[in-house]
């Protein structure tokens, strides 16, 4: 069920053999993305549970569910680049069923994150979640 965006990820991915050079791409994805408007980042766009400052603001817009985000951690950046690829542009019903777990898990970046990434990762997700199920 993932988008056609995260789709060429796990293509960028599988031409990347080293980890280094995965782990790059993910922080070149987070540079790529435009910066959080500080205006967004207030304690109630603020993500618990991550090791590093996190702030995801979603938007809902004719069905649609889209979120942008900052971090204060380069790969941290990197994956909520990620996540938008993942989310982006979906019917708000659809957010939920989607296997993050199992679409990330194509990249495998569970195996080369730290626990706290990983937590990280996790609460972002969550909170990904809560928004479209209380807006469907």
């Amino acid at each position: 069920m993932a988008t056609p965006a995260f789709e060429e990820i796990v293509e960028d991915f599988e031409f990347l053999e080293d980890w280094e050079d995965r782990y790059r791409h993910v922080i070149e994805q987070g540079k790529a993305m435009e910066p959080l408007d500080e205006a967004f980042k207030v304690p109630a766009t603020k993500v618990n549970g991550c090791a590093s400052q996190v702030w995801l603001h979603p938007t809902i817009e004719n069905g649609q569910f889209r979120f942008d985000g900052d971090s204060d951690a380069l790969i941290v950046r990197g994956l909520i680049a990620v996540l938008r690829t993942l989310y982006n542009g979906l019917p708000v019903s659809d957010v939920p069923k989607v296997d993050a777990g199992g679409e990330l898990a194509r990249l495998g970046l569970q195996d080369h994150l730290s626990a706290q990434r990983s937590n990280g990762l996790r609460a972002m997700i969550e909170r990904i979640r809560e928004v479209a199920l209380a807006s469907a």
